[in-house]
């Protein structure tokens, strides 16, 4: 039986690298890309600027203060996708097995491509080429027997990194690292582990499986079996999405309704078009509210980093008799689910999601239901967005000004 490999595939500072290679002004500088405005949030951070401890999914107030002569650049997710898509091409051909996880990261099975190619680290050298060649950037490839180990292999071998590790150095890489290298080990769960003298990778797979089983249940054994080295996960080449969703942070926190409707109209209609782009419909549409007050509470704290203070999160959900792609039907239920909230506080952000899909040539037809008209209205937008470009037609909302620069942004406007 042929020796299985798998290798993580990660592009090193996506976004920011994306944003040096098409502004030279900007290589060797800390480029922050997104937390444009005061409540943005740092979408991608260059290796330059994480030196000062800047990383994604971080306030840009945060940003700013870590790393005060950071350049702040807007995001641009269109052209970013479109890179992602050239570099997933080169991907193809080196096997059909290809699990993405992002626009800048996959999981490829090549465990019947390593022949053609000499072997793994030859075919992973070929990858890091033509990816250069391709879209001029840099890719780092982990390879090992399992998903765990390739991808904490490719986290260990950054940036522009190459380190296979074969089945015998499996526990040798592994047992030193720390546990939260494991995949699905949170700082929550790192918390709870370490209170049991759990630090290292090595520790939790000696650690005593009974007591384990005791305090995780099932997940306690999953864990010591990847601290084990042991991971049977395949790698899903042909994964329908779960859900479809938008949100934005107000730059100032707001209650006024035509605000948040003009919000749930711009994200209804994102929404929309990308499951009519993908040939899906939902029927559970979930609004998501975080509120503009802090409770009191702070997220947990990473090594280094203060602790980030935590506004309450509310969601809301709505089960539509039938599956929709209609961004009418669903902006209309987004805002039955807002109303129905009744708030008397202001929020920071506003998101919308649709959950519960299926695919539009596999939808159930209702042998009772009454006969609807066709939905044209959509399509028709999408055709001509596609052709003259996103801010040349969309819904109307009450009042235009109300629509905020993050909306205007995500229009094309």
């Amino acid at each position: 039986m042929a020796e299985r490999w798998i290798l993580h595939a990660d592009m090193d500072a996506f976004f920011a690298s994306i944003e040096q290679r098409d502004r030279p002004e900007l290589r060797g500088k800390p480029v922050i890309v997104g937390a444009t405005s005061p409540r943005g949030v740092v979408a991608a951070a260059s290796y330059e600027a994480r030196i000062f401890g800047v990383r994604s999914a971080m306030p840009g107030f945060r940003a700013r203060e870590l790393c005060p002569h950071g350049i702040f650049v807007a995001s641009d997710i269109e052209k970013y996708a479109g890179v992602s898509a050239e570099v997933h091409a080169v991907f193809a051909e080196v096997t059909p097995e290809i699990e993405p996880v992002a626009l800048d990261e996959a999981f490829l099975e090549i465990t019947g491509s390593v022949g053609l190619f000499g072997g793994p680290v030859e075919l992973a050298r070929f990858l890091k080429r033509r990816v250069r060649e391709a879209v001029d950037l840099p890719i780092s490839v982990g390879l090992g027997p399992t998903k765990q180990v390739a991808k904490i292999a490719c986290t260990l071998g950054k940036p522009d990194g190459l380190l296979l590790v074969p089945p015998e150095a499996v526990r040798w890489m592994l047992d030193p690292l720390s546990v939260r290298r494991i995949w699905g080990i949170g700082p929550v769960l790192g918390d709870k582990l370490e209170r049991f003298g759990i630090r290292t990778i090595a520790q939790l797979a000696a650690f005593d499986p009974r007591t384990l089983e005791r305090e995780l249940g099932a997940r306690g054994q999953e864990l010591q079996a990847l601290a084990r080295g042991e991971d049977p996960r395949a790698v899903v080449s042909e994964r329908d999405p779960k859900s479809y969703g938008e949100e934005n942070t107000f730059e100032r926190d707001v209650l006024d309704r035509e605000i948040v409707s003009a919000a749930l109209t711009s994200h209804a209609e994102a929404v929309a078009r990308r499951l009519r782009h993908d040939g899906f419909r939902g029927r559970v549409a979930t609004l998501k509210v975080k509120l503009g007050t802090r409770s009191g509470l702070r997220a947990p704290r990473v090594a280094g980093q203060d602790a980030e203070p935590v506004y309450p999160l509310l969601t809301r959900r709505k089960s539509l008799l039938d599956p929709t792609d209609d961004g009418a039907s669903i902006r209309r239920t987004a805002l039955e689910l807002w109303d129905a909230l009744a708030l008397d506080e202001p929020v920071r952000l506003l998101g919308l999601s649709l959950s519960g899909l299926e695919a539009t040539d596999r939808a159930q037809l209702d042998l009772f239901a009454s006969p609807r008209a066709p939905d044209r209205l959509g399509p028709a937008l999408d055709a001509i967005q596609e052709r003259f470009g996103r801010g040349a037609i969309h819904r109307a909302v009450d009042d235009p000004g109300k629509i905020t620069p993050g909306m205007r942004k995500k229009r094309g406007q």
